[in-house]
């Protein structure tokens, strides 16, 4: 798998973790650990885009459903398919909450609705008129699918002439470090997130500017010393 068919790390990991388990669980014998050792995943940061970014992306886009859905990714942080699968009564418009139904885990979470994000929603919704999904696909009662909000990113990337690379999960990239960028503390982040771990979580601290980009570099701290002063020309003695 590594030297003949040179699969990734990924695809490594997974055989390595069906045999350990035969080996330790099935068979009850001892794990080689030493002749079969599992394979270092490469860690990635991701790209995330700026506030200026965010704006001309969703500005890029021309389909009134695509563009509430992904504002809606942006503005909540949530994966897209926990955008897809909202419902109009997960908008509590009295509490400015936003209800995440059965999220990644199985779990149910509230993250905030912003009043601008409402404006965007009565907007759409004035327009759709939906009754049960909040974005329904082309059968009513099905939620739009992945797929065509995908393909509903690509075309407004194209069309915003961004350079770097965006997907529906890199607007949740960006929410959650423009929220730490803003000041808000981790752990409130992971809620919003929904992330098990805090340790998932404390990734956007290798990308937010406040805390890397805003540190001083030693070479700035370095004393300035002016040009050495000119050599005086000697004196010529008769």
């Amino acid at each position: 798998m590594t030297q003949t068919r040179r699969l990734s790390a990924s695809s490594v990991s997974v055989a390595t973790g069906a045999l350990r388990f035969l080996y330790k669980v099935t068979l009850k014998r001892a794990w080689a650990v030493d002749e079969i050792p599992m394979p270092k995943r490469p860690f990635r940061l991701p790209v995330i885009l700026s506030r200026e970014e965010v704006m001309r992306f969703l500005d890029s886009i021309g389909n009134l459903k695509h563009q509430a859905i992904l504002t809606v990714a942006y503005a909540a942080g949530l994966r897209i398919s926990e955008a897809t699968h909202l419902k109009v009564t997960d908008i509590d418009s009295q509490r400015m909450m936003l209800r995440v139904d059965q999220g990644k885990g199985r779990k149910d979470r509230y993250v905030m609705l912003s009043p601008r994000l409402l404006d965007v929603l009565r907007a759409y919704w004035k327009a759709f008129h939906p009754t049960l999904w909040l974005f329904p696909g082309d059968l009513p009662d099905q939620p739009i699918t992945r797929d065509a909000v995908g393909q509903a990113c690509q075309k407004a990337h194209r069309t915003s002439g961004i350079t770097k690379p965006i997907t529906p999960h890199s607007l949740r990239h960006a929410f959650a470090t423009h929220l730490l960028e803003s000041g808000t503390d981790v752990r409130t982040i992971q809620l919003l997130l929904g992330h098990r771990s805090l340790a998932t979580t404390s990734r956007y601290l290798k990308v937010a500017s406040s805390t890397v980009c805003a540190t001083a570099s030693p070479f700035d701290l370095l004393p300035k010393v002016g040009p050495p002063p000119p050599t005086p020309t000697p004196a010529i003695h008769f």
